[in-house]
């Protein structure tokens, strides 16, 4: 299992500074959850690990190799997959054609294999059936497989696009408010969901989330961002008790 390591991250856009000297450890086989006021650069952050975004400064690690200017293929191919705040889906084709199209990239095999469609092509097809239908399966859509996704309620969309990103079969995921908009049934579905991903898939999870009640009572490890910066970090029981993060979300007299 490998470590991430954010080290001195700083992202600039002009004058405005996004993130500022941001450290940020991640320990393989744990839930981290990363906290903060609106528009503290939680995303911001997701944005330079998973590629979208390239650090003014700092270095990002993931083992042994720099992520910092890597691209989002590069990334996602060495095992980081990233669940979206905003739906990312194919609103106009079915879940399991958007589950089939995410897991492209693991179709390894040439252009003369792909037209006969016979030996290496069929069983590589094949597997990657089997890994999506595994999907389908842990993240319970069966019912929903081949209905169009756009038709589909928000809470069972967001649950595709956590799948999407299993497809790719992780080592580390990286959920981006992925129980924003749901109402209390849908969350205690997603919160086992990742509790489950942790257990029985051995996969590390880094969750921003703004409902500090499933922050608290599902993770393991937890950062404080406000205005770009790291305010606090620790144990859930610790980050309850900061006097810096109490002044970020509630304010002083």
């Amino acid at each position: 299992m490998t470590q991430l390591i954010v080290s001195g991250v700083t992202l600039t856009f002009g004058g405005l500074h996004a993130l500022s000297n941001v450290n940020i450890t991640i320990e393989p086989g744990l839930i981290t959850s990363i906290i903060g006021p609106n528009g503290a650069g939680k995303t911001s952050l997701l944005n330079c690990v998973s590629g979208f975004y390239h650090p003014t400064k700092g270095e990002i690690k993931y083992g042994d190799r720099r992520l910092t200017h890597a691209s989002p293929h590069q990334v996602s191919s060495i095992g980081i997959a990233r669940a979206f705040q905003n739906l990312e889906l194919f609103r106009g084709l079915s879940v399991l054609d958007n589950l089939l199209l995410a897991r492209h990239q693991k179709l390894r095999y040439n252009i003369l294999q792909a037209i006969i469609y016979f030996g290496k092509a069929s069983r590589v097809e094949a597997e990657n059936r089997a890994y999506v239908e595994k999907v389908i399966d842990f993240m319970e859509l069966e019912l929903y497989r081949k209905k169009t996704v756009g038709n589909l309620s928000y809470g069972i969309q967001k649950r595709v696009e956590v799948a999407r990103a299993l497809t790719l079969a992780p080592k580390l995921l990286l959920l981006d408010e992925p129980m924003a908009g749901m109402n209390i049934e849908e969350k205690e579905d997603i919160v086992r969901f990742i509790l489950d991903l942790k257990k029985e898939w051995d996969i590390t999870i880094v969750l921003v989330e703004h409902d500090l009640g499933v922050v608290m009572d599902i993770s393991d490890q937890v950062y404080v961002l406000d205005f770009g910066e790291v305010i606090g970090s620790g144990k859930p029981k610790e980050i309850a008790s900061n006097p810096e993060v109490i002044k970020a979300y509630i304010g002083e007299e």
